[in-house]
């Protein structure tokens, strides 16, 4: 979640990398398990541009960029605001 590379999270919490990794490899696991993927995660129907958020549809400054998207988060907005020089980096992401 945070995009920080195992050593970073091992010091952070003491522990080796062997364990970090251990246990990444446990979530990630039981994630993308049927039970837990099935109950949990709702992908976006072709009819979801219909879904979106009103305040989203309705504003030039969203729309642009959120028309051809196949959903979106409960239609939240997130703002962002990389640094200059690694804002190409940032373009088409989740």
């Amino acid at each position: 979640v945070t995009g920080l590379p195992i050593r970073h999270v091992g010091e952070c919490f003491q522990r080796s990398n062997d364990t970090i990794s251990r246990y990444f490899r446990k979530m990630v696991t039981i994630f993308a398990s049927e039970p837990f993927y099935s109950k949990h995660v709702s992908l976006p129907f072709a009819s979801s541009t219909t879904t979106v958020h009103p305040k989203i549809m309705q504003s030039h400054r969203f729309w642009p960029y959120f028309k051809d998207a196949i959903g979106a988060i409960d239609g939240s907005h997130i703002p962002a605001s990389p640094p200059l020089h690694d804002r190409t980096a940032y373009h088409n992401r989740k």
